[in-house]
């Protein structure tokens, strides 16, 4: 699966501008920092990570193998994205979006994922074919067995996918960011334990795009979407209004 690429440019956490340095040094740290945010991204993406996880900085040193400093600056990149909290006197947590996040997070797909779509023309699908041959077996294989995060994997590579056929790298470089964030969205909010993500939903969608069908394609994706956020519980209840006798009775 391939995650959230980000680039060091100004405003970086760590300070760096893009274009002063171009020294080997440079370019070694700036690959080691993606290598660290790509594997937090994974494993928050896979769910093995779940919101509010403590990210223990030596921890993540040792499982890797990485430098303190490289580790530092990935945290405060994600904590850029959102994907991860910093707090005082507590460190890094993987993040807990808000309900309302969660809405604002379907809203930006909505519009990012209907502009991907609509920049994908048969010619591209052709040009693609077997790679979207091959995503459509291992999705089916997937969601005919049982390994849920393979599931979940498969099933988010397909919208990430789609993001890199359009031949857009800032629609796909911002989907990518939301497909983290709606993994920590699922994990907090889903109604169940099932992946909400549909297959049949997603061939629809590559049929209507290697017939040109744009319209149709597009319509299909907004429903899509619109059913996974019909999926999750976005009350507005907080936690503070759970009743811990009521929830833990009968058990």
């Amino acid at each position: 699966m391939r995650l959230l690429r980000t680039h060091a440019g100004a405003g970086t956490p760590d300070g760096e501008v893009e274009g002063t340095l171009v020294g080997k040094s440079q370019t070694s740290k700036q690959a080691e920092v993606q290598r660290i945010i790509d594997a937090l991204s994974k494993a928050i993406a896979q769910h093995r990570l779940r919101p509010g996880t403590r990210l223990v900085e030596a921890q993540i040193v040792e499982a890797l193998q990485a430098n303190r400093n490289h580790v530092q600056a990935a945290l405060q990149r994600l904590a850029l994205q959102r994907i991860v909290t910093i707090e005082p006197n507590r460190g890094a947590l993987v993040a807990q979006p808000s309900a309302a996040e969660a809405r604002d997070v379907f809203a930006a797909r909505r519009a990012i994922e209907r502009g991907i779509v609509e920049s994908i023309s048969p010619q591209i699908m052709r040009r693609h074919r077997q790679r979207v041959t091959t995503h459509v077996r291992n999705e089916r294989k997937a969601t005919n067995a049982t390994d849920r995060r393979e599931i979940v994997r498969e099933l988010s590579e397909f919208h990430l996918m789609l993001g890199e056929l359009c031949g857009n790298r800032v629609l796909s470089e911002i989907l990518a960011n939301l497909m983290v964030r709606s993994s920590l969205i699922v994990a907090l909010y889903q109604r169940n334990d099932v992946p909400s993500c549909a297959s049949d939903e997603h061939e629809e969608i590559l049929d209507a795009l290697s017939e040109g069908d744009r319209e149709r394609a597009v319509r299909v994706m907004i429903e899509h979407l619109d059913e996974l956020e019909s999926q999750l519980d976005l009350s507005d209840s907080t936690d503070s209004d759970i009743d811990l006798r009521q929830a833990l009775s009968d058990l």
